[in-house]
């Protein structure tokens, strides 16, 4: 049976690139974003391949849409990748940490937090039955405090830290959990956080593909809990703690 992955924010930029690249892999696709036209255009490009695609234009916190999200994955048979690339910079311009909107701050945990561990509940059960992956997009941001980032910083490090804690917690459930910094990227959200800039120095997301191919191919139970730099000489950035702590 094919491998099948779903993929959210796949209508361009990072999510379409790596709706390309799996398949071309021979995967079956689940992918999804808010706009139906973008949606719609990436599915016909990707159908090209010759894999079953279903497009489901919606938005990932809203649960209806995160259900039929799962049910179409169990239409294709199986569940091996669950991309949840899907994201907000919250309040733009970006505004300082101290000023910030507390309302955009609360929507922006909503869409960068919540609805990818929403997903990932209603998708469980599939991952467990195909020995699948979780691959959770951060940022730079999460680390780097720069001025500004802070309030998408603090929702991409809320994810790390979510993603290594249901790694530990889904030790021997044949599911493995990775958190991904795919660094800077000339793409539309990078584009909104740097308005009337010119950001053409930053590469397209087609530079990652050398480490998705890599990660695609390892068994999950090997990258479980680990933290990566698809840009980096290095792409590993942390080792996983998967062992019981005492607190």
């Amino acid at each position: 049976m094919n491998r099948t992955a779903i993929i959210t924010g796949a209508s361009r930029g990072l999510g379409r690139t790596v709706a390309e690249f799996l398949a071309a892999q021979g995967y079956g696709l689940v992918i999804t974003a808010r706009g139906e036209e973008d949606l719609q255009a990436a599915a016909r490009s990707l159908r090209r391949h010759g894999g079953q695609v279903i497009a489901l234009a919606g938005d990932v916190t809203d649960r209806d849409h995160r259900r039929r999200l799962a049910a179409a994955a169990r239409e294709l048979g199986r569940l091996d990748i669950l991309f949840n690339n899907a994201s907000t910079l919250g309040a733009t311009p970006l505004p300082p940490l101290a000023g910030y909107p507390l309302g955009e701050l609360e929507e922006a945990f909503r869409v960068n937090v919540s609805a990818p561990l929403a997903l990932i509940q209603e998708t469980l059960p599939l991952l467990e039955e195909s020995g699948g992956m979780i691959v959770n997009i951060s940022s730079d941001a999460a680390r780097g405090g720069y001025p500004g980032w802070g309030g998408y910083g603090l929702t991409k490090a809320a994810l790390d830290l979510a993603s290594l804690t249901l790694a530990n917690e889904l030790s021997g459930r044949w599911v493995g959990v990775v958190s991904v910094d795919p660094g800077d990227l000339r793409t539309r959200m990078h584009q909104d956080a740097f308005p009337g800039e010119d950001i053409s120095d930053r590469p397209l997301p087609e530079v990652t593909l050398p480490f998705w191919a890599w990660l695609f191919s390892q068994p999950p139970a090997a990258v479980t809990g680990r933290r990566y730099q698809a840009q980096a000489d290095r792409w590993e950035v942390n080792a996983p703690v998967l062992e019981e702590v005492a607190v």
